[in-house]
């Protein structure tokens, strides 16, 4: 069940569940204020599911905040916000304005303590411009490219996207109800609750805020199984749902910006080969184990953590990179073993990462325990 098959280009607007929870954020979070509960009309989850399905948007407009409290170390959350591309997202609190218009008419701009960022796709046209680099990327993008361009992220940024993915993990396993009613940036609102019933995940409930007339996602909340405040919210603050004006989606360089143009093959390129492998190799190094909300990733990175019996990683980068605070990281996490073998487990609220000695890689939004299982398998 897919939320955005009708309107796909709402998914570049909007930030991917998975790589929030993997890299994690360390702000405090609370839900958004709540207002009185309206009065709406009885819906059933099958309803409210049909009603996503079938909604056509022409047009939005508004103001998302994200907000993320994943459990995770400090340290996680002060190199993330010392990068300034838009995995920053992930840590603390944020605010975006977005406008949509069509398959190919979309944007959205970040604008924080780095500046502004923004992304805009107008037809074949992708720009990523960052004011504090005073820097653009322009790309004229290939007849096939559909219509989520890769704007240099997966993450979730608005309710729809990230619904998206959690109704993705719709099956036998997810108890599916309708909560209570809401209302959401001045808007009436549905409630649609999904509650996992695999033991093995960390996730207690996701809680969905429907429009109730434009059948849109207003409110997307994941809880775990421990703690009353969400883990993750992404909600709009403020919302137009009329077209918005086209010169939202024209950029014009400021004077002194550096333009960099990137160039376009005609068609969308292939998934790129790993390091090492032939010409046209598919890189078969990642796989999904299990389904749903239990599902794992695994992934054979070729880099083991450490020596035997998980030894701290020997080799040290510059002090004050990115790397050094990586390695600084990696040697904090706490060593795990058994018969699957030995490695580093880093973990919080709704996501657990097994990072092996032999050089493997899976996480999930489950315990360590299912980790460990898929290890050994």
């Amino acid at each position: 069940m897919s939320v955005l098959t009708s309107r796909p280009a709402l998914r570049w607007i909007v930030p991917t569940a998975a790589t929030v929870v993997l890299i994690g954020g360390g702000a405090a979070v609370g839900r958004f204020a709540a207002e009185a509960e309206p009065s709406l009309p009885p819906r059933s989850a099958a309803q409210l599911l049909v009603d996503l399905q079938t909604s056509r948007l022409e047009g939005l407009s508004g103001t998302v905040v994200q907000r993320a409290d994943l459990g995770l170390p400090p340290l996680v959350a002060t190199v993330a916000e010392r990068r300034e591309d838009l995995t920053a997202l992930v840590a603390g609190t944020h605010t975006m304005r977005v406008w949509y218009s069509g398959p190919d008419k979309a944007r959205i701009a970040f604008k924080d303590t780095l500046g502004e960022r923004d992304v805009i796709r107008n037809g074949a046209d992708l720009w990523v411009w960052n004011s504090k680099k005073n820097e653009a990327f322009h790309r004229t993008l290939p007849a096939d490219a559909g219509q989520r361009p890769d704007a240099g992220t997966e993450l979730p940024v608005t309710p729809a996207e990230a619904a998206d993915r959690a109704l993705a993990a719709i099956d036998p396993s997810t108890e599916v109800s309708v909560g209570r009613s809401a209302t959401v940036a001045g808007r009436d609102a549905y409630e649609l609750v999904l509650k996992p019933r695999d033991t093995a995940s960390l996730v207690d409930q996701v809680r969905i805020a429907l429009d109730a007339k434009e059948h849109v996602p207003l409110r997307f909340e994941l809880f775990a199984d421990e703690g009353d405040a969400p883990a993750i919210e992404v909600a709009f603050t403020q919302v137009d749902f009329s077209r918005p004006d086209a010169d939202q989606f024209t950029f014009n360089p400021p004077p002194g910006v550096k333009v960099n143009e990137e160039k376009s093959t005609g068609t969308r390129p292939e998934r790129p080969t790993a390091p090492g492998k032939p010409d046209g190799a598919k890189d078969r190094d990642a796989t999904v184990v299990g389904e749903g909300w239990a599902a794992v990733l695994v992934a054979r990175t070729g880099a083991p953590t450490g020596g035997p019996a998980g030894q701290d990683a020997p080799a040290r980068q510059p002090e004050g990179s990115e790397a050094a605070a990586g390695l600084d990281l990696l040697n904090q996490l706490p060593k795990v073993s058994g018969p699957w073998g030995s490695g580093r487990l880093f973990s919080g609220t709704i996501f657990s990462v097994l990072l092996t000695d032999d050089g493997r890689v899976l996480a999930g939004l489950v315990t360590p325990e299912r980790l460990y299982e898929v290890a050994r398998g």
